[in-house]
């Protein structure tokens, strides 16, 4: 894989390191806005990046770059992806994926008519836990309950409530508990239950954006309840509840640093099959392995999850009177 970076925020700043840690990828580029011109040549000399540029086009122009991390707002995931597909690039786009179903759509078709790798960076998805969670739920016997819990006081709130918006909680540029956090909890239970039957997000709205919710998520004979917050924190975990057992990941789920179970009446079995200290990593072995063996297969597999994703988040938000403008 020889990638381009596009975006130079805090994200950028905390995978670059890890990259070397990952077989098959050159970091070959790295792009961004003209103001950031002083960071792109910081990370360029930090991690032997060879090209630093400040124009998206001549980026996607690179013959030597041919897969693209879309790390910018998420308003722009859409269009960048677009850019880069149409310049012939395959596109690891960071979570949420994008805005609205159409866009996804649009895209997907994109993607398969230039025979190219479209797939979304979600941790969860790709964390050693949480595959154990999901060839191992047959131990809770029928699931009943899921609950997933992801709250955490922002550290640009209190700039929101004293009227300074910025991205996190502008929701012309996606921002909001839902989109950012809750993300993650929607990706661990569709992971395991599939589309729901019906979604309901109960939102505490401010300045017309979500700060925190409840998303309940009814599959008929199962329930599933997520609960995110950027206003405020408390406890973190997700949990299984079966007719016969439980599972419990302690910690955020893009991250699911220990998981616990216990079948009933027996005793509890502590987990712990991530490898890596950093959460990308996996995901990005993965990248770099379906782009190598152009493994479309596995493309549509992860493109159809990431469809039944955003459905409900895109569900969520009009349930809550919110969309994203």
């Amino acid at each position: 894989m020889k990638l381009g970076v596009l975006g130079a925020g805090q994200l950028v700043h905390d995978f670059l390191p890890h990259v070397a840690d990952i077989s098959g990828i050159d970091l070959v580029a790295i792009y961004g806005r003209p103001p950031a011109n002083e960071k792109l040549v910081e990370l360029s000399e930090r991690f032997d990046i060879d090209r630093v540029y400040l124009d998206l086009d001549e980026c996607l122009a690179d013959p030597d770059v041919d897969t693209v991390w879309i790390a910018v707002p998420n308003s722009l995931h859409a269009d960048f992806a677009r850019r880069a597909l149409e310049a012939g690039k395959h596109v690891i786009c960071e979570k949420p994926f994008v805005l609205r179903e159409e866009e996804l759509a649009k895209l997907r078709r994109l993607a398969v008519e230039r025979d190219l790798i479209l797939v979304e960076a979600i941790t969860t998805q790709y964390l050693p836990n949480y595959r154990w969670i999901v060839d191992h739920l047959d131990r809770v016997g029928d699931v009943r309950v899921i609950q997933s819990d992801y709250s955490q006081y922002s550290s640009r709130y209190d700039a929101f409530r004293s009227g300074t918006i910025l991205p996190a909680f502008d929701v012309s540029l996606g921002g909001g508990a839902l989109l950012d956090l809750g993300i993650y909890a929607i990706h661990f239970v569709v992971g395991i239950l599939g589309r729901p039957l019906g979604v309901t997000y109960t939102a505490n709205v401010q300045r017309g954006v979500d700060t925190s919710g409840v998303l309940v998520l009814d599959y008929g004979d199962r329930t599933a309840v997520c609960v995110c917050a950027k206003d405020s924190d408390g406890p973190i975990r997700s949990k299984i509840q079966g007719e016969d057992g439980w599972i419990v990941v302690e910690g955020s789920p893009n991250v699911m640093a220990s998981v616990r179970a216990q079948g009933r009446g027996g005793d509890v079995e502590e987990v712990d099959d991530n490898v890596h200290d950093h959460r990308m990593v996996d995901e990005f072995v993965a990248f770099e392995r379906m782009i190598r063996l152009h493994d479309i297969e596995e493309r549509d597999r992860r493109l159809d999850h990431s469809e039944a994703v955003l459905s409900v988040a895109a569900s969520a938000l009009r349930s809550a009177g919110l969309t994203p403008r």
